[in-house]
């Protein structure tokens, strides 16, 4: 962590990677690690209410919603966004937000997808409620180490009693690699949400790829945990 520790990436560096196509943390396929764990999820429930922190055009959103979830995310990067809506062959229309100065929302025509091009921590429960499943993939590592408690802050603050948050972390040697993506190890989920949330290791699987040996790393962990309220 200590080579991490003081790592800082502006929001321009993200919109610069939209614009260039340096986005090689998209998948074009639904992550497996989402697929294998759905069901922990949802736990039946029909119509949940979903977050993505810092969504990108992640293919899950649209596969979630066509499971007749609603699913709304936010996104720095107008690129992105609608090249989501593209890319998924939706119709959408975009409106301000009155309550962030600047910021957009793009919604799917039939409501099932919003879309907040806006800073992360402008975000709050104020403006689309709480919500009762969370998919966190490559949010937490991207942030930047120094703001880990601010979003731990607001993401407790976005779950509803009965919220399921699926994160999905990476662990590899970070005094070989600065990040993004930034190693996230058990012990910072603790230290982050553990005082907020029961966190349970659900799934461990080799993450390491060709492009990873570029970042002079050898190998890569990617977990996935399952973090849910503590009763109050």
């Amino acid at each position: 962590m200590s080579a991490q520790a003081n790592r800082v990436m502006a929001l321009s560096e993200w919109e610069d990677r939209w614009q260039e196509g340096k986005i090689g943390f998209h998948k074009p396929h639904v992550h497996k690690l989402l697929e294998n764990n759905l069901d922990k999820i949802i736990c039946g429930r029909k119509s949940v209410p979903l977050f993505f922190p810092l969504c990108g055009k992640a293919v899950d959103m649209k596969w979630l919603a066509d499971m007749g979830h609603t699913v709304v995310g936010v996104e720095i990067s107008e690129k992105g966004i609608k090249q989501f809506f593209e890319d998924q062959s939706l119709a959408y229309h975009e409106e301000p937000v009155p309550a962030i100065p600047g910021a957009k929302v793009f919604k799917s025509t039939d409501g099932k997808i919003s879309i907040y091009q806006c800073d992360l921590y402008k975000f709050s429960s104020a403006i689309a409620g709480k919500f009762g499943g969370i998919w966190d993939r490559g949010a937490l590592v991207a942030i930047n180490p120094c703001d880990r408690p601010k979003y731990a802050t607001l993401l407790v603050s976005l779950m509803d009693s009965n919220c399921r948050y699926l994160v999905s972390t990476l662990e590899y040697n970070p005094e070989l690699y600065k990040g993004p993506p930034f190693f996230v190890s058990e012990e910072n989920l603790n230290n982050l949400f553990g005082g907020a949330c029961d966190i349970e290791l659900l799934q461990c699987v080799d993450g390491f790829e060709d492009k990873h040996k570029t970042w002079g790393l050898e190998s890569m962990t990617e977990k996935v945990y399952l973090l849910t309220p503590k009763a109050q």
